[in-house]
């Protein structure tokens, strides 16, 4: 959002990214890349579909923190919870779930898996480049597990997308990262009709 946020506060099974929250992916939505992700025709071309088809393409693995998988704190029966996405979630490769919950891993349809890593993001970092063979990892979110590889300088280029509204509340990406100036800059900013699109690198040394 404008004001910096990248979920709002209140998550639940309805509402993923907290109340009001899904309103920061509408661009998303209505591209003809995430359509086709679920097997639907239609969606808008152009600069945003470009972005979203770039940032699928070469990934052979994702990481995620546990509040991306869920479950939500009004699900109650935690144990069948299998992510928001149904029996054929679009990833269709390997992901790594940040949690501190002992889970076995997930096999779902279409080639995605969920494994959940307990013993930190350097640990999932290395599974996810084994599984990635060759290609490259995707970290996927939220904002916190963001936050953790970015302060760790673990982030080789981020694509932040800048919504033009104001939330008020919810988690921010950019929290508490003094020194983070010193390690990435912004090499790219192209406006759409509907949003920003940043392109952030890891400086060279």
């Amino acid at each position: 959002s404008l004001d910096g946020f990248s979920a709002a506060p209140g998550q639940s099974q309805e509402a993923p990214f907290g109340k009001d929250g899904l309103r920061l992916m509408n661009w998303v939505f209505a591209t003809k890349h995430f359509n086709a992700m679920f097997g639907r025709e239609g969606g808008v071309e152009g600069i945003d579909n470009d972005f979203m088809a770039r940032s699928d393409h070469q990934i052979g693995a994702s990481i995620m923190g546990r509040h991306m998988f869920g479950p939500p704190s009004d699900v109650k029966d935690r144990e069948s919870w299998k992510g928001w996405w149904g029996e054929n979630p679009p990833y269709h490769h390997p992901v790594f779930v940040l949690t501190h919950e002992h889970k076995p891993t997930l096999e779902m349809q279409g080639g995605t898996s969920f494994t959940f890593v307990t013993d930190g993001i350097e640990s999932a970092l290395k599974q996810a480049f084994a599984a990635a063979k060759g290609k490259d990892v995707r970290l996927a979110g939220g904002a916190a597990t963001v936050r953790q590889y970015w302060e760790a300088g673990l982030i080789d280029e981020l694509h932040l997308v800048q919504v033009p509204l104001l939330m008020g509340q919810g988690e921010r990406i950019f929290e508490d990262l003094g020194g983070v100036e010193d390690l990435y800059e912004c090499v790219e900013f192209t406006p759409s009709k509907t949003v920003s699109h940043l392109r952030i690198v890891k400086k060279s040394k």
